[in-house]
């Protein structure tokens, strides 16, 4: 599975040809618990990926998570605990910590998206716009956030941007080229750039239109323009601060690259616990 073929790849990455710190411990031959705790607010998620990180490295560490992905976690709360041999918990110690403080940070940026779309019929949605590797967990990320998924690759979804519609010779040859050699039960988006794009996308078949980069002004012209033959999403210029002018439209999506490539790791701590 990709997840663990991620998780074999960072601790690769990190271990190399041996931990030259943990080593020393290993002479040891100690146990010991460390525990999880949370130096910021925030939603966790990751937990089924900083467990397989032990689990990969020493069959003999338990890990044991008090909460599950999607739970609302305070600062100074430990969350979690790790038992086991103390130089095989070092040795995984900052790989399980990257996969948590990374999702539970996207998670937690893409809960505070949805929170200013309370009360609308507006779905949040991710993009393609991930870190290379790493897209499964991120949009897993994003789900337990609350957010949707927008297509998972190219080979889930028909997107027609620019370069596709250029390719091709405009919009109605573009969707007549990706019709005739797709599934019918594959929904065909369409990347717009104006009104014009807008009104020929909605003529010519499309199933959701996405009006990039409109102003809010425009936004509404376009509404009007396809007028209910399409589904419309939104991208483009989208900020949470921005999001509440937006609300009020009569859209069905809103996309939001910023999800995932910037939101902001958080703060997690792996702590021995002595005596």
């Amino acid at each position: 599975m990709l997840r663990e073929r991620l998780i074999q790849l960072a601790l690769e990455e990190d271990i190399g040809t041996g931990d030259l710190t943990a080593r020393a411990f290993r002479k040891q031959n100690k146990r010991g618990i460390f525990k999880y705790l949370a130096k910021d607010d925030f939603i966790l998620c990751g937990t089924k990926s900083a467990s397989l990180v032990f689990e990969e490295l020493d069959e003999d560490i338990n890990v044991r998570f008090y909460h599950e992905d999607g739970a609302c976690l305070k600062k100074g709360e430990y969350f979690g605990e790790v038992e086991g041999p103390i130089y095989s918990i070092l040795t995984g110690e900052r790989t399980s910590l990257n996969f948590l403080q990374r999702l539970s940070g996207i998670a937690t940026e893409t809960a505070s998206y949805v929170k200013e779309l309370k009360g609308t019929n507006i779905r949040l949605l991710d993009t393609r716009k991930t870190t290379p590797g790493w897209r499964v967990a991120e949009k897993y990320a994003v789900l337990t956030g609350g957010g949707h998924n927008h297509r998972m690759g190219l080979f889930d979804g028909v997107m027609l941007k620019d370069n596709h519609i250029d390719a091709a010779g405009g919009i109605k040859e573009a969707v007549d080229l990706v019709k005739r050699n797709i599934p019918s039960t594959v929904k065909v988006e369409v990347e717009v750039r104006d009104h014009e794009e807008a009104r020929q996308a909605a003529e010519y078949g499309a199933d959701i239109i996405m009006l990039d980069n409109f102003a809010v002004e425009d936004i509404q012209k376009a509404i009007d323009i396809i007028n209910k033959r399409a589904k419309i999403e939104i991208s483009g210029g989208i900020r949470k601060e921005n999001l509440k002018d937006y609300r009020n439209l009569d859209i069905d999506y809103i996309s939001v690259g910023a999800l995932t490539h910037h939101a902001t790791s958080v703060d997690i701590s792996l702590k021995i616990q002595k005596g």
